[in-house]
């Protein structure tokens, strides 16, 4: 089956201090975004939509599109302020970026397949990628692939993760906690979030219909964001959304703060990639 690996690049990591989509971490110039398209398209996907803002598009070809173009099908979309449904104008001196949800919904035109979202700065192993695959093509349910606790915090300051609650496979609900680091009191084996799922695209209608409500009852204009873990909460205590959980045991490396990247880059030379 064909499958999309949909990656959200727009953001500008302000707490990194840079644009650590472009940030080498490879021998050869490989940003953590090479080894993740590497892995899907190792893994059966078949097509990579990049959503990044048009101001980055000159510099984002140039690292990296080019360079993944000659191994898989690429497409771009692209996530800016003033795109937004049903009407609504856009908020006068607003400069973040409104959110994962909104993401996504900027490739409705280009991802026709089952796709899974990932982050850019994220390095989510080579397993979940055939996890996610193996379960486009034995069913349509919306999916998750959710890490360990343990497996996803950095050494150089507090994360956000989204907690899960598991029920019979299936996710009965997640809620962002804020400020996580290796001293928190929750298990490190509970279930979390790092924002990578699976939709059909029919989940199109639906971001669309959510964003014009989270619009409606805007509460905070310049910051308010709307993410993809309070989209999929709302589907299943509204709708009774099914969610499977697809569990991975590889460990997350990301780019949280400047200071992950020494680490980052010491942990990947040690693994045997073959660009």
């Amino acid at each position: 089956m064909n499958s999309t690996l949909l990656v959200m690049a727009a953001g500008a990591g302000s707490r990194f201090g840079g644009l650590k989509q472009i940030e080498p971490v490879g021998k050869n110039g490989e940003v953590l975004l090479d080894y993740s398209v590497y892995d899907a398209v190792n893994a059966g996907f078949t097509k990579v939509v990049f959503v990044i803002k048009k101001s980055m598009e000159k510099d984002f070809r140039e690292i990296i599109g080019k360079r993944i173009e000659k191994k898989v099908d690429v497409a771009y979309a692209f996530q800016e302020l003033d795109d937004l449904p049903g009407g609504f104008a856009p908020v006068k001196d607003r400069v973040k970026p409104w959110g994962t949800v909104q993401a996504v919904l900027c490739a409705k035109d280009v991802a026709d397949t089952p796709f899974a979202v990932i982050n850019s700065d994220d390095y989510y192993g080579r397993n979940v990628y055939k996890i996610l695959t193996d379960h486009f093509n034995a069913s349509s349910e919306m999916c998750m692939a959710a890490y360990e606790l343990g497996n996803t915090l950095s050494d150089n300051g507090t994360v956000t993760r989204g907690v899960c609650e598991v029920e019979n496979g299936y996710l009965k609900s997640v809620t962002e906690h804020y400020n996580l680091d290796k001293t928190t009191d929750l298990p490190l084996d509970t279930k979390v979030s790092m924002n990578i799922w699976g939709f059909m695209p029919d989940i199109f209608a639906k971001l669309e219909n959510g964003f014009v409500n989270f619009l409606k009852d805007l509460k905070d204009p310049l910051k308010g964001e709307y993410i993809l873990p309070v989209f999929v909460d709302e589907l299943i205590k509204n709708e009774n959304a099914k969610v499977k959980v697809l569990t991975s045991k590889d460990t997350w490396l990301g780019m949280t703060y400047r200071e992950d990247l020494p680490f980052v880059k010491a942990e990947m030379a040690k693994l045997d990639y073959k660009f």
